[in-house]
């Protein structure tokens, strides 16, 4: 089931969203990033800086949020950012984090 996202700052026509997308998602264009909000989203979860962490959450809804921790993209989060969100949206308890498997 695809999930929409509300969130302003997903909007290719926010410049703040174009740099956060540059600095977050650097391994592809920012429009790709931007069209890709669960990626973005996750990315500011986990390496955002406290200033960048402001301004995702004044722009963003918290069901975005819930959102990403619901779906996250695999290999994104770390320990110590998925207790932090999961905590913070009070969406406990804490699953185990995601993680890739391997065909066998």
């Amino acid at each position: 089931m695809t999930q929409t996202f509300s969130s302003p700052s997903c909007s290719a026509s926010d410049e703040q969203a174009f740099a956060m997308a540059r600095k977050y998602v650097w391994w592809q264009a920012p429009e790709r990033s931007l069209a890709e909000p669960q990626l973005f989203l996750a990315q500011i979860m986990t390496l955002g800086t406290v200033e960048d962490v402001r301004w995702m959450l004044s722009r963003t809804p918290e069901r975005d949020l819930r959102r990403v921790l619901h779906n996250p993209p695999i290999g994104v989060f770390n320990g110590r950012s998925w207790s932090y969100w999961h905590l913070k949206l009070d969406c406990l308890p804490v699953p185990p984090l995601p993680a890739r498997r391997l065909p066998e």
